[in-house]
């Protein structure tokens, strides 16, 4: 949701800027441009004073102005704390059976399933981030491979035990799980 945001604000403000700098670029070589647009001529002023004035006499001009300027601030300290939250989930939510559920720290099944994962044949290192929602969380995975072991093994492995158990202890109907595996960096062998 917040990558759709950033992405649709960042188009918006670009589309804008471009938009009125390219009028602006344009008016200043000198081209002729419609009659709706404000500025008609190479030595015209972004703001002149009459426009500048023209409503700070008016008694709902800066209550106005105050309002906008608040909203605007507002909305960029929203945008930037959600820039900021973490994007780790912090609890499941586990189905106990009596229709209520229960709720499990999201740190400790990372941390399971990290010692699972970490503990399969080949693999090196475990990094496990939970994310989504409480109610349909996803995993993470990223996994060191030793020089001797094999991708698909070491993925079928993960899917078939880690996974599966850490889906099933939770009570998930399912765990989707995105992994990543890199190679540890060695040297090769001297063959003599």
């Amino acid at each position: 949701m917040l990558r759709v945001v950033n992405r649709a604000l960042l188009g918006l403000v670009g589309l804008v800027l471009l938009c009125v700098g390219g009028g602006v670029f344009v008016t200043g070589l000198g081209v002729s441009v419609p009659s709706w647009w404000p500025y008609t001529g190479r030595h015209d002023v972004l703001l002149s004073d009459a426009d500048r004035d023209r409503w700070s006499a008016q008694s709902w001009w800066w209550p106005v102005v105050i309002a906008v300027l608040t909203v605007l601030v507002l909305l960029t300290l929203w945008w930037l704390l959600s820039q900021l939250r973490r994007a780790r989930l912090g609890e499941v939510l586990v189905e106990s059976g009596n229709g209520e559920g229960a709720l499990l720290r999201g740190r400790a099944l990372e941390n399971v399933l990290e010692s699972e994962a970490q503990a399969l044949h080949g693999v090196s290192r475990a990094r496990v981030r939970l994310t989504g929602r409480r109610s349909a969380p996803e995993a993470r995975v990223r996994l060191l491979l030793e020089p001797h072991a094999a991708p698909g093994q070491a993925l079928e492995e993960l899917t078939e035990e880690a996974v599966a158990h850490a889906r099933d202890s939770a009570g998930l109907e399912a765990l989707p799980t995105e992994a990543r595996l890199r190679a540890v960096k060695h040297r090769g062998r001297r063959v003599e």
